[in-house]
């Protein structure tokens, strides 16, 4: 008798660790395990016109073997690849997957009730439609910067005196780097760690 309630709730057990659950409306293709509750306060997500970047933190009483197994097995069932995984007592389990130039980190940890897991991903997205006609607002309401105006010939040599010459214009400073940039930037010395 104790054996076949000790089978079924193994075979309970079991069927309720296959389900999964998306992580998080983000990334609808990364699924994951059942069993690992999401925590906001560890969460960080980006998001920007042209990227959409996070760093998601779930926890659950997994054991880290089996839970990055079955992270492997999901993720490479929604078409991402494995490149590399690492694995140390003191760090947990790292692995690095690429699907269409998006790169995904996961990282398996345990603490001290709970085993956590941490994704990192980012996603290029495909770029905003462009306006065209006369609806298009100038490029310094679209974009919030302003750009340098040159003065023009005649209002420059009337501002000068008898025998000077007019200044050449000169080259606007080299910007920093775009906010996409800098985002798909963190992400790779992320992962290079």
């Amino acid at each position: 008798m104790k054996t076949k309630i000790l089978a079924t709730a193994a075979i309970v057990l079991f069927a309720a660790g296959c389900a999964t659950t998306p992580a998080r409306r983000q990334f609808d293709d990364i699924n994951l395990p059942a069993g690992l509750v999401y925590q906001p306060d560890d969460s960080i997500v980006i998001e920007s016109p042209t990227i959409k970047a996070a760093q998601l933190v779930y926890r659950g009483r997994l054991e880290p073997v089996t839970l990055g197994e079955a992270m492997r097995t999901r993720l490479e069932a929604s078409g991402w690849r494995q490149v590399s995984r690492t694995s140390t007592s003191t760090d947990g389990t790292r692995q690095v997957y690429e699907k269409e130039g998006n790169v995904l980190g996961v990282h398996i940890y345990e603490g001290l009730w709970y085993t956590y897991l941490a994704i990192s991903a980012s996603q290029t997205l495909p770029p905003p439609a462009v306006q065209t006609g006369s609806d298009t607002p100038p490029a310094s309401l679209a974009t919030g910067v302003e750009e340098p105006k040159a003065p023009g010939a005649a209002r420059a040599s009337s501002n000068l005196e008898p025998g000077m010459a007019p200044e050449t214009p000169t080259a606007p400073a080299k910007s920093d780097p775009s906010f996409t940039q800098r985002v798909k930037d963190f992400f790779t010395n992320l992962f290079t760690w």
